[in-house]
């Protein structure tokens, strides 16, 4: 077996190194945490709380409306919702009854969402009322036969302005019913909240997440019930000293993305620990919740650390109440976490995965050593292997990189509808993730870069993300990007996008005399451009595609 499993050695006592899987679908977890924690506090929006006992009424509720509207097991239902209850509502009926829950990325353009729609073969679609107009639109061009609205004060206690004073006066506007719309709260006070029979089985997919498209066509990825919830076994595993019933958890991830799907929504359920949601994840949004409800967990991408502790009144607040940070999309720099250990005394998880692993492969030992850098060691029941790049055939060694592959119960069943991009990344078992890392002889994973990101110049393979975390650690650097552009001796050539702190002033020359200190000379950018800010997908992860978007516009129009 590939490296042997070399990383059990730090793996702390108490984490077993293999699991016997509880064989219990999300929505069964669910009604188990409703008998054993009947009053704990389930989800928390905005000040209102719900318990495990009115949770899982409102689920049976839904379960009963999506079956009147003609939903059957093996039916596909599509979310287009922030993380607000009915999001937890709806995804866990949806599965209750035997149905597949698509879940889609509300900011999306109607191009985007009708791609997806129409490919997930979703009857029905549950959205916000605000959405409404751009779902009827593209809604001839899809299967939706229903829309089902949900509004943003449905759950939210009064004064709504004090609450939620950073929303938009036409966020409280309600939309009429019709032959094909009705709203998310009037259909549910038309059923009794009765148990409904689980209907929901082991092997059955159960959702469809989409990737980002970052390198292709957006795909839907095939997760089953036993996906999904080995890997919240996966994870809850790794914290061997916390309870059942005493966690809670800043739902900053949104559920959309399988981050927040599995490590923050599905963990807390299984768990019955609380999720503290964050519709849209502001700073002064996450600190006023921090102060609020004291989350044992902050979960977040290093530029929503970075930006909290760059807030004052983050940095004087007392956090003693935080147990731990887990940080997805990219390791945290050594000074941020260096920080967030100062002002808390948490442990920090670098987490990382993708959404075909339904997400998680690998973390930090909790309470272990961290090794800044590094994105940890895979979970248990977890396997890895690093390939050669070009063939995909051979196996590397300690320390050298190569496309990191994944074997375990949370990978995907697949690509929905697309059987050539399955085998494509699925062979014998092994999921290719298309990321080049890795493995020291601890069993750390290093992730160097994405496959599709490399840079080739004069013949050498640069990996960009290696030069961001070097423009990272610059005092003065708040954010860097880096791409490859053409060069006319090299063929191409790194540039970076950097934009600095606050009040901070730094010239061209400066990073680049600082790069050569810290990288060989071929790796060093040739061009540095400041900008005011990167773009970000929904959970704050700097997207290199668009920066290459940008860079490519930039070119054609003053080519």
């Amino acid at each position: 077996m590939s490296f042997e499993r070399i990383w059990h050695k730090n793996y702390p006592a108490d984490v077993p190194r293999e699991i016997d899987f509880d064989k219990t679908t999300m929505p069964q977890a669910l009604t188990r945490s409703a008998q054993k924690f009947s009053e704990n506090t389930a989800l928390i929006f905005l000040g209102k709380k719900i318990t495990y006992a009115t949770l899982v009424k409102m689920v049976n509720s839904f379960a009963k409306v999506l079956k009147k509207l003609g939903v059957k097991k093996g039916d596909t239902v599509a979310l287009v919702l922030p993380n607000i209850p009915q999001v937890v509502i709806a995804n866990y009926a949806i599965w209750r009854i035997g149905a597949i829950a698509a879940l889609n990325n509300p900011l999306y353009t109607e191009r985007e969402l009708q791609y997806q729609l129409d490919d997930s073969d979703a009857s029905i679609v549950i959205t916000l009322d605000l959405l409404l107009p751009r779902i009827q639109n593209i809604k001839p061009n899809t299967k939706i036969r229903h829309i089902i609205t949900c509004h943003i004060n449905d759950y939210l206690p009064f004064p709504l302005k004090q609450l939620f004073p950073y929303v938009k006066k036409n966020m409280f506007r309600k939309v009429s019913s019709s032959h094909d719309v009705s709203q998310f709260f009037d259909l549910m006070k038309q059923y009794d909240d009765t148990p409904v029979q689980d209907e929901s089985s082991w092997e059955d997919v159960a959702t469809l997440l989409y990737t980002g498209g970052t390198t292709s066509t957006s795909k839907g990825v095939m997760l089953t019930h036993a996906n999904m919830s080995c890997n919240v076994q996966q994870l809850r595993s790794w914290f061997y000293d916390l309870n059942e019933g005493e966690g809670s958890m800043l739902g900053i991830f949104p559920f959309f993305h399988s981050a927040g799907f599995t490590g923050i929504q599905n963990l807390t359920i299984w768990g019955g620990w609380t999720d503290i949601l964050i519709p849209r994840p502001e700073p002064g949004v996450i600190i006023e919740q921090i102060k609020k409800f004291k989350p044992t967990f902050v979960p977040g991408v290093p530029t929503i650390f970075i930006g909290l502790l760059n807030n004052p009144e983050f940095r004087d607040m007392d956090l003693s109440f935080i147990k731990g940070f887990i940080a997805g999309a990219a390791p945290l720099p050594v000074e941020t976490i260096k920080q967030l250990k100062e002002l808390t005394g948490g442990d920090i998880i670098n987490i990382y995965g993708l959404t075909e692993i339904s997400p998680m492969g690998t973390g930090s030992p909790w309470k272990g050593n961290i090794k800044p850098g590094t994105v940890g060691v895979p979970l248990p029941n977890t396997d890895i292997r690093i390939v050669d790049v070009e063939s995909g055939t051979k196996e590397m060694g300690i320390g050298q990189s190569g496309e990191i592959c994944f074997k375990g119960p949370q990978v995907m069943k697949g690509y929905y509808k697309k059987p050539e991009e399955t085998a494509a990344v699925l062979k014998d078992g092994w999921l290719y993730t298309g990321d080049i890392g890795t493995i020291d002889e601890d069993g750390y994973l290093t992730i160097v870069d994405r496959k599709k990101d490399m840079i080739i110049s004069s013949g050498y393979n640069i990996f960009p993300l290696e030069i961001d975390e070097i423009l990272f650690q610059h005092p003065k650097i708040l954010e860097a990007c880096t791409i490859g552009v053409p060069d006319p001796y090299r063929v191409e050539a790194p540039k970076a996008f950097v934009v600095l702190k606050p009040g901070e002033k730094l010239t061209k020359e400066e990073i680049i005399a600082y790069c050569r200190e810290k990288l060989a000379p071929y790796k060093v950018p040739r061009e540095i451009e400041f900008i005011d800010a990167l773009p970000k997908s929904a959970i704050g992860k700097i997207l290199r595609k668009e920066v290459r978007e940008l860079e490519r516009k930039k070119r054609q129009h003053t080519a």
